[in-house]
């Protein structure tokens, strides 16, 4: 590894008004290596490296890129300097092929033709050198989410990126996918690239880092040489103290079924069954996991039961009520009022509404509950009171119910919405990627919050692309296929043989 400094950062500062999002920071990333940024989420980690592309002007400090001090006011001066970024949430234009979307904004002069197939080619150089193999002429929102991310990736290098950076960018990643990245951001790095890759996953920055930076309170504590350190010290030093990295609890004691699912039928929109004839039950005082590769009907299944997607059939009950999902359009109001409550996987779309105030987001869907007002009138005394009961409850950041939830860190978002769900203690509770985007202290936090609504007797369906996390978790674990439940095991079977479940070997097979 290169002893060149690629990028060295000196006493940089930012402040958004009260908040000090970085304080004083000193970071140094050598030439040719791949330099991880770890830190719980609100820890400032995407705002130092929003300062290093451009997107914020630090209040203080000095930059230096590849040994000379640089001012980078824009996006665009950052790319001038070999500075490239994937963003968590892409910059993509959806109905664009991925060759339009490479080119955007670097069309390369008047006349559109020949830029285009300077492009082309320059895009062939580029997929053959670095293993991002992708159909240029393919629609952008046709590919699943692991091409889109190259295709980001594709456009940073295509304006002449020698520093990459990556901002979580496993967050939307199955691990056959996740895998494959690692493997181009090594290539990348043995070409002579420099990555800076920011993640709350520890396993990843072990598996593929060269060096590790810790980032805490908006404050550098740390750097190591990855070979020489371990997950539990970095979990100790991003979070302050000892982490537990294993979920602790004791065997389960279910009790009779709280939630049933017979013959459940879904077709999506595309007129394509995606859940075909599920049944199972989940009783009280268990967790049962569905481990499953995204997009093999988890999702539908999930909305389907709480009353958001229809069903062509299927009955559902809920502690003790029994509802016919096809026999009319279910409010899911109507379905929560039966006893469940649902943690979408997709908090920005379904679990929140970022604009919102944050106590706004603590009653949303249970709006009309007497304790929040009567009639057409909220009470707002009684609806702040209850976001702050569980802002402290929850270990909320900041501690303020009259901020937008958008200035929340993903973490701490996701707390907002379990707090609201759990709070309102449901018999049985739909729980979709729980930790998805979320740090090693939230992840501990949220794992204790599960297990205690467990042992509290209540029946919680979890499903989580993450299969540590739904061994470690679940008490019975269903493996999902093309829209069945392939198989059931016990959390503690062998890794190898759910991934063949969940990769369509029968069960014989599998075992």
């Amino acid at each position: 590894m290169s002893e060149q400094l690629a990028i060295e950062l000196e006493g940089i500062d930012k402040r958004f008004g009260a908040v000090q999002a970085n304080k004083d920071i000193n970071l140094k990333v050598r030439k040719g290596s791949i330099h991880g940024i770890v830190g719980e989420n609100g820890a400032g980690k995407s705002t130092l490296m929003s300062i290093l592309y451009g997107f914020y002007h630090a209040d203080g400090g000095e930059i230096r890129v590849d040994g000379k001090t640089v001012t980078i006011a824009s996006s665009q001066a950052a790319i001038a300097l070999g500075i490239g970024m994937v963003h968590q949430h892409f910059m993509l234009v959806e109905n664009f092929t991925v060759l339009e979307n490479v080119i955007l904004g670097a069309e390369g002069g008047a006349r559109l033709s020949e830029g285009i197939g300077r492009a082309r080619a320059e895009l062939k150089r580029l997929e053959a050198d670095y293993d991002l193999k992708v159909d240029p002429d393919a629609i952008t929102g046709d590919l699943p989410v692991g091409l889109q991310q190259r295709v980001e990736i594709l456009k940073a290098l295509f304006r002449g990126a020698d520093i990459l950076i990556l901002d979580e960018p496993t967050g939307v990643l199955t691990p056959p996918e996740a895998d494959h990245l690692f493997r181009i951001l090594r290539v990348l790095r043995d070409e002579g690239k420099t990555v800076l890759l920011i993640t709350h996953k520890l396993r990843e920055i072990m598996a593929v880092t060269d060096e590790v930076s810790v980032m805490r309170r908006g404050e550098m504590v740390a750097t190591r040489e990855t070979s020489k350190t371990s997950m539990g010290e970095l979990a100790e030093l991003m979070v302050g103290r000892r982490v537990l990295l294993d979920v602790e609890k004791t065997p389960a004691q279910p009790g009779a079924p709280l939630l049933s699912v017979e013959g459940l039928n879904v077709r999506d929109a595309r007129g394509v069954d995606v859940v075909k004839d599920v049944s199972f039950e989940v009783r009280a005082g268990e967790i049962v996991g569905i481990a499953g590769v995204s997009g093999n009907g988890q999702s539908e299944l999930l909305e389907a039961i709480a009353g958001i997607r229809p069903a062509r059939s299927g009955i559902v009950t809920i502690d003790g009520t029994r509802i016919d999902l096809a026999a009319a359009r279910r409010d899911p109001a109507e379905i929560r009022s039966y006893g469940l409550a649902h943690v979408p996987e997709d908090r920005h779309r379904m679990g929140l509404v970022t604009r919102f105030h944050e106590y706004e987001n603590a009653i949303l869907g249970y709006h009309r509950d007497p304790a929040c007002g009567r009639g057409a009138f909220l009470d707002l005394d009684a609806i702040r009171a209850t976001a702050r009961a569980g802002i402290e409850k929850y270990d909320i950041r900041p501690p303020d119910c009259s901020l937008k939830t958008a200035n929340f860190s993903g973490g701490n978002q996701q707390k907002i919405v379990l707090a609201r769900e759990i709070e309102r203690d449901p018999a049985v509770l739909l729980v979709g990627q729980p930790t998805r985007g979320v740090d090693i202290g939230a992840i501990e936090f949220i794992h204790k919050r599960l297990v205690a609504l467990r042992d509290a007797g209540k029946a919680v369906l979890l499903v989580s692309v993450e299969l540590d996390e739904v061994r470690a978790l679940a008490d019975r674990v269903l493996v999902m296929f093309d829209g069945r439940v392939v198989g059931e095991r016990a959390p503690e079977t062998a890794e190898s043989e759910l991934g063949l479940l969940m990769a369509g070997a029968t069960q014989e097979a599998a075992e």
